[in-house]
């Protein structure tokens, strides 16, 4: 999630959340965790969003899996009040210190459920391997062994982006399948190559045009450069387009250090040989109505495992909730309604597009109305 100060409703959204505090007060805890999570400031929303809050210590520390030890951090609330969540995050280099992770984190341990972050080292790559859900459910089952970080002998999964149907993909297997009280898909996937097509074509799998995220297509050329270009170019041209991929992540905090980061991605183009010019020149100037094409006849390969898609793994017996934007360019919220009907028959499934959120960040304004049903999501998977 990302603070923006530009998601502001006004006195009337005031107005509103106080009249649930005070008619639905199970309604608590999900209202102080929206308002901590959006950023939003003023003496009755300050109060609101520090009601049950305390302080939490953090340890980084180092998690064994089937893939090798992988890097770990444990958000521990003083006064804990409810399971372990397992939250992974998207596909970014920065891992666990990525700092819309590490907010989000934050505010969940605040209201005093533990936290613990998983770096799965494909996702600092940019893949998406078979891996990652083996990474999701091995943290979560060490976490269930001795050591005494989920005592209740029960924990939930919660993932952003790609992580999250990958999240629901590790709660749907036997060994978890029992152990798991809740998962989390924020802004994820239902089938990978479903998305992938929509990446490389703009058409989402309900027929409806829009234009992808360049970020998106991006990340697809990274997985299957070595199918693109000769051997002696891959590392080169993978390098490139990383190097784009931190000027973007740049903008977020440094558009200084973000704008030489684009020069030197643009520098890098012109020491390439083609092909690989070409696509990295793609990439440099966002082009996704050529990169597309060429990536699209990988699609299928790329995803064909069905480990990567919660449709095509077992269900998990948890309820699972989706929370997804609208508007979402990255990963279409018709993955969502998708996956929610596929899951239907076998577990509760609650369902939340809303327009308050991109692409699994939490920026944009709307009404009161809708402020209130992204309060309500939350409070029942809080609650569970």
């Amino acid at each position: 999630m990302k603070r923006r100060t530009r998601w502001t409703l006004g006195a009337v959204l005031a107005a509103l959340l106080l009249a649930v505090v005070l008619w639905v007060p199970p309604e608590l805890r999900g209202l102080s965790f929206v308002l901590r999570a959006a950023g939003l400031h003023g003496a009755v929303v300050d109060a609101l969003a520090r009601h049950g809050t305390g302080a939490f210590t953090v340890t980084d520390l180092s998690v064994p899996t089937r893939h090798g030890p992988v890097r770990g951090r444990l958000y521990q609330p003083d006064q804990r009040k409810g399971r372990l969540i397992v939250l992974t995050s998207g596909v970014h280099a920065a891992g666990i210190d990525e700092p819309r992770l590490v907010k989000l984190a934050e505010d969940l341990a605040m209201g005093g459920r533990p936290v613990l972050t998983p770096e799965p080292p494909d996702l600092l790559r940019y893949q998406i391997t078979p891996r990652l859900p083996d990474v999701i459910e091995d943290t979560a089952r060490w976490a269930l062994g001795p050591g005494a970080l989920a005592p209740e002998g029960e924990v939930d999964l919660f993932g952003i982006s790609f992580s999250g149907g990958l999240s629901v993909v590790a709660a749907g297997r036997p060994a978890l399948r029992d152990k798991v009280a809740a998962v989390l898909s924020f802004g994820g996937h239902g089938e990978l190559s479903r998305v992938l097509s929509f990446l490389c074509t703009g058409v989402q799998a309900d027929g409806v045009h829009r234009r992808p995220h360049d970020y998106g297509v991006v990340v697809i050329l990274l997985n299957v450069a070595d199918r693109l270009v000769p051997p002696e170019q891959v590392e080169a041209l993978r390098k490139g387009v990383l190097t784009f991929m931190h000027a973007s992540h740049l903008t977020l905090v440094d558009s200084k250090q973000a704008e030489a980061a684009f020069a030197q991605a643009r520098a890098m183009e012109a020491t390439l040989p083609e092909p690989a010019a070409t696509l990295l020149h793609q990439v440099n100037t966002r082009d996704v109505a050529a990169l597309g094409p060429r990536l699209l006849p990988f699609v299928k390969g790329f995803a064909g495992d069905p480990s990567l898609s919660p449709e095509r793994s077992p269900a998990p017996r948890a309820p699972v909730y989706l929370l997804h934007g609208t508007d979402d360019s990255v990963i279409p919220a018709i993955e969502s309604t998708l996956l929610a009907r596929a899951l239907e028959p076998y577990t509760r499934v609650h369902l939340r597009p809303t327009p308050l959120i991109t692409h699994a960040e939490m920026d944009r304004r709307s009404s009161a109305l809708e402020a209130l049903k992204l309060v309500h999501f939350w409070s029942a998977l809080l609650g569970e």
